[in-house]
């Protein structure tokens, strides 16, 4: 009976996205993430073929893990305006689970190296972005949101307010407050008042295919 390989891909990446948390994605190297597990280079290239894969994996399997929470977060509302609140405080509330996956997101995917990602990975990116954009479109619908200006104070509302609140926090190496949920919260039911609400139901997942 064969024996049960020592180390899986899911530990690695757990690795790299330690490396890359504390000292930036150049610090993610096979023979770096080798080292943090306690495994033989070859069982890391064994299990992705490169490096350029290996920040791939990094950086993808950490935005589809913040995506699939944040795309229930926006259903589980009652009403448009609740669904983007509660949007709103699984921002903060991931990062403050996910401390070292949210210090991974202050970069982008092209720190990553997306440049020389494969065109599977590639396109699993962009999956991902037009999930985004479409769950952005359906929630600012349901506000009855319309023209530019209420499209773009939907998406401050829900994204790049209680990301902002994260990143001040995060660039100072200092803790989430315990009041960061609700004050993100407060600040975007503040933002989507004005707005009409022309739907009383939430936004549902969108199928982009």
């Amino acid at each position: 009976m064969a024996r049960p390989p020592r180390f899986d891909a899911q530990q690695f990446l757990d690795a790299a996205v330690r490396l890359a948390a504390a000292a930036g994605p150049a610090a993610v190297t096979m023979s770096a993430v080798a080292a943090e597990v306690g495994a033989p280079s070859g069982s890391v290239y064994h299990r992705f073929p490169g490096r350029t894969a290996l920040l791939a994996e990094v950086w993808l399997r950490t935005v589809e893990g913040f995506q699939e929470g944040y795309f229930e977060a926006v259903e589980a509302g009652a009403d448009a305006r609740r669904a983007g609140c509660a949007a709103a405080r699984h921002v903060v509330a991931w990062s403050r689970a996910h401390p070292l996956e949210a210090a991974l997101l202050l970069y982008g995917a092209e720190d990553f190296g997306r440049a020389d990602w494969s065109e599977a990975h590639l396109q699993r990116a962009e999956h991902g972005d037009r999930q985004v954009r479409a769950a952005l479109a359906a929630l600012a619908t349901a506000l009855g949101a319309e023209g530019p200006q209420a499209t773009e104070r939907v998406a401050l509302a829900v994204v790049d307010l209680p990301l902002s609140l994260v990143r001040r926090h995060l660039r100072a190496d200092d803790p989430l407050p315990a009041h960061a949920e609700d004050l993100a919260e407060e600040c975007t039911a503040a933002l989507l008042s004005s707005l009409p609400a022309g739907s009383a139901s939430p936004p549902t997942r969108p199928a982009t295919g």
